[in-house]
C-alpha cells in the first residue's frame, strides 16, 4: 500500500513505490504493530543522503527483502529533517547501542515504540540475516527484547541536559573556550580534527567575536585560514558557489557532495564577517557567491529556501562536478583548457575517481591583474555552461523553517554590509514565507513543499531561528510587524520549551510524546535549539530594553557551561550567543529620514561590535522602540549608542560614532 505519495517530504515520496509496506510516522502505525503483535522496523535518513540512497538500492526496492519486512514488521520511514525530534531519540538509543550513529539510521523497537536493537547501514545480505534474527528474537525470546529496550530507554532518559544554570558565561571562560579550539587546529590544513573534515562554521563564527572582543589575533588567523582553505579547496564549487557538506579527507579535497541548506547559511555569515573585520577580498567574492548560491539554486517557486542538493547524479556521487584534462580542452579548447586544468589542480591521475579530479584553486585570484581575472571568469562560466548540460542532482524542495531563518539572518547581515538590495528583498521575500505559511495562531510548523505546509510542529530550533530572523529583518525594514512576531515566538518558546530551572527542552510540552523528551544542549549540523532561542532572546532584548529576555538567555547559557568549559567544538554557536552578552550587547539607533546610505548607518554597520542591534529611521517610527524619543540633532541624522540600556551622548558624524563603537 503506497501511504507516502502525499507526503511534504521528497524523502518520504521517493521510497513511495517501494516492495516494502512503509508508514509515515503515526500513531495508526504502532497500533498496527500491537494488532498484529510485531515489531517496528524505524528507518531514518534524508534525501540528499548518499548511504541512504544505497540502502534503498540494495534492500528497500528488493521485492524478497520487501516480503520479510512485510510480513514481520511494521516499516515506518521517517524524515530526520521533518522530524528532528523522533530522530534525536532515536538517534541517542543507537549511540548509546553502538557507540556511534548516522544515517540512514536502522532501529528495531516494540510496538509502543521502545528500542531495542540500533545501527545505521546494513549491506543487503546483512540487513536480511538482522531481519531474520530480529524476528526469532521477537517470537522466542521476548522477555530478553523488552529488557533490552527497558534498559535503553533507562540510559538515553538519564543523558538528558536539563539542570538548572550553574555558572554565568564569562570573559575567562570564552578566552578558555578558543583556547580549547586552539589546541584541536590543523595547523597545515586548517579546520578542527581529521577526515572526515566538515565545516567548523558555528565555531568560526564564534573565533570571530571572541577576536574582536579580545584582540586574539589567533584566532582571527584560525578563521581566515580555514576559510582560505575550505574556498580553495573541493569542498567550495568553484564554478558556481556554494560549500558541500563535507570534506571526506582532512585536506578540502575531495567533498561529500551534498549541498545543504544550513551549512550555507552558516558560512555565509562567517564569510561576510571576516570580510567586514578584514577588508578581505576573497571572503567578499566568497560571501557574494554564497548569497548567489542560495538564491539561485535553492530559491523554490513557492518561495522559501529548498533544504538540500542532492550527493548523487543517477545514483553516482559527484558525477555533475569531476572533470578530466580532455575534458576541460573539450570544452575550453587547447590553450585555456591547459591553463584551467594548471588552475583548477585537474591531472591526469585525478584527485576524485576514475582519473577525475575535482575542481580546486591552486592560486590567488582576487587581487591578480584584471586581464587574470578576467580569462578566469571567462573559463567559469564556460565551464558552468558545460556542467549544466551534464545530468544534475535531485534538490530536496522542502521549506525548513530553522534553516530558512538562519539563511534570513545570514542574507541581512549581508545586505546591511554591502548594501546589496537584492539579498536584503530576498531576505524580506523568505521572511514572509515563513510569517505567512509556517506559522498558524502563534505556533510554528516545521516544514511546507510547494507551497502546503507540513504537519510536524516546530521545535526548539525553528523557534529560535525563525525569531531572530524575525529581529534581522527588523533591523532591515524598520517594520515592527518583525518585531512583534518575533516577541510572539519566543514567549511561546517560553511557555511551553523551558524546563522550569533555565533550560529547554527540543519539543513543546503539548508536542506529541516520545519515549523520551530531548534536550540536546550541543550543536551538531546546526546549532542547538538551546544556543538558537538564546540568540533570539538577546537580540529581542536589545530591540525592545525588555530585561527579562536577556535574563532567559543567560540562564540558559548558565546552564551549559560545564560543556562550554569541556567541549568547545560542541558549543560553538552558544559560545558566540556569550560573546555577545559580554558586548552588552550595543544598540544602535541611527534616526534619520533616509536611512539608504546614510554614513551613519553604513559606520554602524562596519564596527559593530558583536551582537550589536541598529535600527535605523525618522524619529518615533511605530513599532521601532529604538527610535522612539530621539529626534535629529540640528537636523541632521543622528546615531544613539546605548549598551546595556545606557546610553553616550548622541554623535552626528561617522568619527564620532566609529570611536565610541571602538575606542
Amino acid at each position: 500500500m503506497n501511504r507516502l505519495a502525499s507526503a511534504t517530504s521528497p524523502y518520504l515520496q521517493q521510497h513511495a513505490d517501494n516492495p516494502v509496506d512503509w508508514w509515515p510516522w503515526c500513531d495508526e502505525a504502532f497500533e498496527e504493530a500491537r494488532r498484529r503483535d510485531v515489531p517496528v522496523l524505524i528507518s531514518v535518513g534524508y534525501a540528499a543522503c548518499h548511504w541512504c540512497h544505497v540502502m534503498a538500492h540494495e534492500s528497500f526496492e528488493d521485492d524478497g527483502v520487501g516480503k520479510l519486512v512485510n510480513d514481520g514488521f511494521v516499516a515506518i520511514k521517517v524524515d530526520r529533517e521533518e522530524r528532528p525530534d523522533v530522530d534525536a531519540v532515536y538517534m541517542t538509543a543507537t549511540q548509546a547501542m553502538t557507540g556511534q550513529g548516522g544515517w540512514p539510521m536502522t532501529v528495531f523497537a516494540t510496538p509502543d515504540g521502545t528500542p531495542f536493537f540500533c545501527g545505521t547501514y546494513f549491506p543487503k545480505q546483512n540487513f536480511v540475516r538482522l531481519l531474520q534474527s530480529v524476528g526469532t528474537a521477537w517470537r522466542d525470546q521476548r522477555d530478553a527484547v523488552l529488557s533490552q529496550g527497558a534498559a535503553v530507554v533507562e540510559a538515553i532518559g538519564g543523558a538528558q541536559a536539563t539542570g538548572g544554570a550553574i555558572g554565568p558565561v564569562t570573559a575567562d571562560l570564552l578566552d578558555a573556550a578558543a583556547g580549547q579550539l586552539a589546541e584541536g587546529y590543523d595547523e597545515r590544513h586548517g579546520g578542527f580534527g581529521g577526515a572526515p573534515k566538515f565545516p567548523p562554521h558555528m565555531n568560526l563564527l564564534f573565533l570571530l567575536r571572541q577576536h574582536q572582543r579580545s584582540g586574539d589575533a589567533r584566532s582571527l588567523e584560525m578563521v581566515r585560514h580555514t576559510c582560505e582553505a575550505m574556498a580553495r579547496g573541493g569542498l567550495y564549487d568553484q564554478l558556481a558557489g556554494g560549500f558541500a557538506r563535507y570534506s571526506v579527507d582532512a585536506y578540502w579535497t575531495v567533498p561529500h557532495f551534498e549541498k545543504m541548506l544550513y551549512d550555507n547559511a552558516l558560512l555565509l555569515r562567517v564569510y561576510t564577517q571576516l570580510w567586514r573585520l578584514t577588508g578581505d577580498a576573497m571572503a567578499a567574492r566568497i560571501a557574494a557567491e554564497t548569497a548567489a548560491f542560495l538564491l539561485d539554486d535553492l530559491g523554490t517557486d513557492a518561495g522559501g529556501l529548498a533544504s538540500a542538493l542532492d550527493a548523487d547524479t543517477d545514483g553516482v556521487e559527484g558525477a555533475t562536478y569531476a572533470w578530466t584534462p580532455a575534458q576541460l580542452v573539450d570544452a575550453l579548447g587547447p590553450d585555456d583548457g591547459r591553463w584551467a586544468a594548471d588552475l583548477f589542480q585537474v591531472t591526469e591521475e585525478g584527485s576524485f575517481e576514475h582519473g577525475t579530479s575535482v575542481l580546486r584553486l591552486a592560486r590567488d585570484i582576487d587581487d591578480v591583474d584584471p586581464a587574470v581575472a578576467g580569462r578566469w571568469q571567462r573559463v567559469r562560466t564556460r565551464l558552468r555552461e558545460v556542467r549544466a548540460g551534464r545530468p544534475q542532482p535531485a534538490r530536496d524542495d522542502k521549506v525548513v523553517a530553522a534553516w530558512n531563518g538562519l539563511a534570513v539572518t545570514a542574507l541581512v547581515e549581508h545586505a546591511q554590509l554591502t548594501g546589496d538590495a537584492v539579498t536584503g528583498a530576498a531576505a524580506v521575500r523568505i521572511a514572509e514565507v515563513l510569517a505567512d505559511r509556517h506559522l498558524h495562531d502563534g505556533r510554528l510548523r516545521r516544514v511546507s513543499r510547494d507551497g502546503r505546509v507540513g504537519d510536524p510542529p516546530g521545535v526548539l530550533e525553528d523557534y529560535g531561528c525563525v525569531a531572530e530572523a524575525f529581529c534581522a529583518v527588523h533591523q532591515l525594514t524598520g517594520d515592527g510587524r518583525w518585531l512583534t512576531l518575533a516577541g510572539e515566538l519566543l514567549d511561546t518558546a517560553l511557555r511551553h520549551f523551558g524546563t522550569g530551572s533555565g533550560g529547554f527542552y527540543d519539543t513543546a510540552d503539548d508536542a506529541e510524546k516520545l519515549i523520551t523528551r530531548p534536550a540536546d544542549p550541543t550543536d551538531n549540523a546546526t546549532p542547538s535549539g538551546l544556543a538558537a532561542i538564546a540568540a533570539a532572546l538577546v537580540t529581542y532584548s536589545a530591540l525592545t530594553a525588555q530585561p527579562r529576555y536577556r535574563d532567559a538567555a543567560e540562564a540558559a547559557l548558565g546552564t551549559i557551561t560545564p560543556i562550554l568549559a569541556r567541549h568547545a567544538r560542541f558549543s560553538g554557536y552558544s559560545a558566540a550567543v556569550g560573546e555577545a552578552l559580554l558586548a552588552g550587547p550595543y544598540e544602535i539607533a541611527v534616526v534619520t529620514d533616509e536611512p539608504v546610505g546614510d554614513p551613519l548607518l553604513a559606520t554602524a554597520y562596519r564596527h559593530a561590535p558583536p551582537g550589536t542591534v541598529v535600527v535605523a529611521g525618522p524619529t518615533d517610527r511605530p513599532g521601532v522602540p529604538l527610535l522612539a524619543d530621539r529626534p535629529m540633532l540640528g537636523g541632521a541624522a543622528t546615531a544613539y549608542v546605548c549598551r546595556g540600556f545606557v546610553c553616550d551622548r548622541p554623535v552626528t558624524t561617522p568619527e564620532e560614532l566609529a570611536a565610541q563603537l571602538t575606542g
